[in-house]
């Protein structure tokens, strides 16, 4: 089986985070968002010891910011896998906050970093995902650090267009901000994994 760190196809429509990867020990760890009967539901429920899958990647296209002093990053669950693998990278030099929502408390994971790091886990406790206003009201509140920071911004699409306006109210540029949405409240993401676009 070839790996590589990025996107995990099986039987070339499901669409999963590769997490993380030990070659050495042939073992793919890959963070799936359980929410509802869609296919990666579908197929997570089917998947079966000795099942054979093709990882592609990796395929992202945002990465830390060198120039930055800190880091901000801001999500739901699904924007796990890429926060945690993002921060993992970072040097000592550079700190990071993370505010992450998630279900409950049950769904907080641990991360070993290099840089120092500040988490806030906001539970959601029965209210439904994709309603921007916990995170938003978090962003406009948090306090920063001094000097020149960079915000990622990943989970549902209007979550994170209202993170945008949050943060460029708090003096953020735009070329401060990377914005990525997983997901769509009540839609079906197209074929190649992410919300579609509007017509």
């Amino acid at each position: 089986m070839r790996m590589s760190r990025g996107v995990c196809d099986t039987e070339g429509e499901n669409r999963r985070v590769i997490r993380q990867l030990d070659e050495a020990a042939r073992l793919l760890t890959l963070d799936i968002v359980l929410h509802g009967d869609g296919p990666g539901e579908r197929w997570v429920r089917s998947a079966r010891s000795g099942d054979k899958i093709e990882g592609i990647g990796p395929r992202g296209k945002i990465a830390t910011s060198a120039a930055a002093d800190w880091h901000l990053f801001i999500g739901d669950e699904s924007a796990l896998p890429a926060t945690f693998a993002m921060t993992e990278a970072l040097p000592p030099d550079r700190p990071a906050t993370l505010v992450l929502e998630i279900p409950e408390e049950n769904d907080e994971q641990d991360l070993v970093a290099a840089a120092t790091i500040r988490i806030s886990w906001l539970h959601r406790l029965g209210a439904p995902a994709g309603d921007p206003s916990t995170l938003a009201a978090e962003a406009a509140e948090i306090e920063l650090p001094p000097g020149r920071g960079h915000a990622y911004l990943f989970g549902e699409t209007t979550v994170v267009s209202w993170l945008r306006e949050v943060l460029a109210e708090r003096g953020f540029g735009q070329d401060q901000m990377s914005p990525k949405a997983y997901w769509g409240r009540g839609r079906a993401n197209a074929s190649h994994g992410e919300p579609a676009r509007d017509a």
